[in-house]
């Protein structure tokens, strides 16, 4: 018998928890920087989980905040790799609120994070491939991937738009 573990690369990640009233902002509802934080995290685990490696938020997009969060709710923040190229992961999140008296759920916030591992010195290692299995997965991975065009082609308009100050 081999002593050898297969890691298991779990794709997924659900983050519960009570909203409490330190994360509360001027208007008593949670503050979304407290929420960013929270998917941050939850990116994070994720990424980590499925690479093995320690791992860097390089890409936060199309944050949308659908419906507040309220002090007492719980809090679920699920992550899930929907595309791995080289080094970087992209992980959808998806942040819902339960109202613990009576089980109505709604999401809250969602949007797309990028990832890159890396190791000890910073360089940027080789991930584990994801592939989609499903009809959900493939459009998943589609988004990710017509995403990522889009932001290149933002940073290419970012860089005409620079100027060298003068000498």
């Amino acid at each position: 018998m081999s002593n050898d573990i297969t890691p298991v690369r779990p794709r997924e990640i659900t983050l519960r928890f009570l909203a409490e009233p330190t994360d509360v902002n001027f208007g008593g509802k949670v503050h979304g920087g407290a929420v960013m934080k929270w998917i941050d995290q939850a990116g994070y685990a994720c990424a980590v989980g499925w690479s093995g490696f320690y791992c860097v938020t390089v890409y936060i997009g199309g944050i949308r905040f659908y419906k507040p969060i309220f002090i007492g709710q719980i809090v679920e923040v699920n992550a899930m790799v929907v595309h791995t190229g080289n080094s970087s992961m992209h992980i959808a999140i998806d942040v819902s609120a339960t109202e613990p008296k009576t089980g109505a759920r709604q999401r809250t916030t969602r949007c797309l994070i990028v990832f890159v591992a890396v190791d000890n010195a910073g360089d940027t290692v080789k991930v584990p491939a994801w592939t989609p299995v499903g009809d959900d997965d493939k459009r998943f991975e589609q988004y990710a991937i017509h995403m990522a065009a889009l932001r290149k082609e933002q940073e290419d308009e970012l860089q005409a738009t620079e100027t060298t100050p003068p000498v």
